[in-house]
């Protein structure tokens, strides 16, 4: 029997026309792991709070959800806790105890469990996740990794039947983001718990996953195998920006039978289809245009007893370049560029804009058409009741980007989507026409299409001039964007060096295309790249 039914679900928001979500119907069955991917926009976070009543949504709702035969609205408050678990995209704004240990038994407090019960359930979740090392430390001191992982082991406590993740790798660097995974993996595949999970980030998840659902514009377009709904995309297929890298480059590149989804599939398939005499593509582009942001040993630390999160940063940014900032959580990168945007204040280094020395860009003239920032949390920048106000006077930043924005206009910017959150916020960051453009995590909740519109939209503001200094987790958008990127560790640049010399550099910040060419090509370090010098190279006979 189905674990968890929906049938024929459709919602729709408070003073909308259009549906969130239109007949979606499908099955969870007991022990399955079924990814959800489509469009910025399209129903899958609307579809996952639908599904836990505690966060179900104001507005008309029509249809059936079942667990076990039973409708959820009928659960009690205590059973919807109990058995179905929810791990959202923000782990600070989930996490409501101050340490560890009370945060995992949090949950069973409230559901009246024994003492004994929590002792013990506390205590095999802190062990099983490898919480045990910081098992008393408060949970304010803990990285995005860490309280990711805390809320996903708070939420198995109670032994669900369903664990439902809403984007949860979405504010996680690389290499958190796939130990975060490899938890969920460990837990669908040793406790049979179901998953529903969506997820922008197709290269881990995709492969393992049961089904995969695709939503788009609140309709279920396809729900199947991963490995036939891969192979069964045409080259020019939107969807295809949704499938993992070696999928990409199989069907990019003509390739027929059986569709790979790994990085050692890919690479197989390269190395027995295609010769490598050509291993590298010959252009360059050097910039030697004025510094627009230069930081020179610059150091800060959030209180006098804290250490350093910026020890002795250096970085230089040419006018006209994309810059990416990479680094894993607690790195120092969103504190970075708070300080060089004037919202931190170094104790120590000089920092300069365009030459000047930033102390020298008195009552707001930094932000007089010459520097913009576009927070991580979009959140921050939201002052009005409806997106429509919000973008008062931003009709030149919205004609520039390549995204209607049309039918979220009368709602509340905390009613839509996180990537349409990051769009707005955009809009806004534009609309003070700047020199030198600061990002941080621009790409977070978008799906890949968006991305790729949104690097078209970057590549044309440098390509007037405009300088872009962006702080991502997004290794694979970085690779398609920038011109130079570096590697912040322990407040300080480790690597940095142009795009290409970087991403063939590095063994784990690095790209899936990067991985799968190594050895056999120089610089394939982004799908298309590798079909490139694929098609140069042509086919073994």
């Amino acid at each position: 029997m189905a674990r968890l039914e929906i049938s024929d679900l459709s919602f729709t928001y408070p003073d909308c026309q259009s549906k969130a979500l239109d007949s979606v119907s499908l099955t969870l069955e007991s022990g399955e792991l079924m990814t959800v991917i489509g469009p910025t926009g399209s129903g899958k976070s609307t579809l996952l709070r639908l599904l836990k009543p505690e966060l179900r949504l104001s507005g008309d709702i029509a249809g059936s959800v079942t667990l076990g035969g039973k409708d959820i609205s009928l659960l009690s408050p205590a059973d919807s806790a109990r058995r179905i678990a929810y791990v959202a995209q923000n782990p600070d704004e989930q996490i409501v105890t101050d340490r560890v240990w009370h945060e995992l038994a949090f949950s069973l407090e409230s559901l009246g469990e024994k003492q004994s019960v929590i002792a013990r359930r506390v205590a095999e979740a802190a062990s099983y996740f490898g919480i045990s090392d910081w098992y008393r430390r408060p949970t304010s001191e803990l990285s995005g990794g860490q309280k990711q992982l805390l809320s996903l082991a708070a939420a198995m406590t109670t032994d669900p039947d369903i664990l439902i993740l809403d984007e949860p790798t979405a504010q996680l660097d690389p290499i958190s983001a796939s130990r975060f995974i490899e938890a969920v993996l460990r837990l669908n595949r040793e406790t049979g718990v179901s998953v529903l999970i969506t997820e922008h980030r197709a290269e881990e998840l995709i492969p393992v996953s049961d089904r995969l659902l695709i939503l788009d514009s609140g309709r279920a377009v396809s729900c199947d195998m991963p490995e036939r709904i891969a192979g069964g995309l045409s080259p020019d297929s939107r969807y295809l920006r949704y499938m993992p890298c070696a999928a990409r480059i199989f069907t990019a590149s003509g390739g027929t039978g059986d569709c790979p989804l790994t990085v050692r599939g890919g690479r197989r398939y390269i190395e027995d289809n295609f010769l490598n005499d050509t291993v590298r593509l010959v252009e360059s582009r050097e910039n030697t245009a004025e510094i627009a942001l230069q930081m020179d040993d610059v150091r800060f630390s959030y209180g006098r007893s804290e250490p350093d999160v910026l020890n002795g940063l250096s970085l230089s940014v040419r006018t006209g370049e994309i810059f990416a900032l990479l680094g894993p959580n607690g790195a120092g990168k969103s504190t970075a560029i708070a300080v060089a945007a004037g919202l931190r204040k170094a104790y120590s280094g000089k920092i300069k804009i365009f030459g000047r020395p930033l102390n020298k860009y008195r009552d707001g003239s930094l932000y007089e058409c010459c520097l913009s920032l576009l927070p991580q949390d979009a959140e921050s920048v939201f002052i009005s009741c409806t997106v429509r106000e919000e973008l008062k006077g931003c009709d030149e930043a919205m004609a520039r980007l390549p995204f209607d924005l049309s039918p979220i206009l009368d709602r509340h910017p905390y009613d839509i989507s996180g990537g349409e959150r990051q769009l707005v916020a955009l809009c806004k960051a534009l609309s003070t026409k700047p020199r030198l453009l600061l990002l941080d995590e621009p790409t977070k909740g978008l799906d890949p299409d968006s991305k790729h519109k949104l690097a078209q939209v970057l590549r044309g503001l440098r390509d007037d001039g405009v300088t872009v200094l962006m702080v991502s987790h997004d290794v694979e958008f970085a690779a398609v964007c920038a011109d130079r990127c570096a590697l912040l560790y322990d407040g300080a640049v480790a690597a940095c060096g142009s795009t290409g010399d970087f991403m063939s550099a590095n063994r784990f910040y690095t790209t899936p295309a990067s991985r799968m060419t190594r050895g056999i090509y120089d610089d394939a370090y982004t799908a298309d790249r590798a079909v490139r010098l694929m098609g140069i190279n042509g086919r073994r006979v």
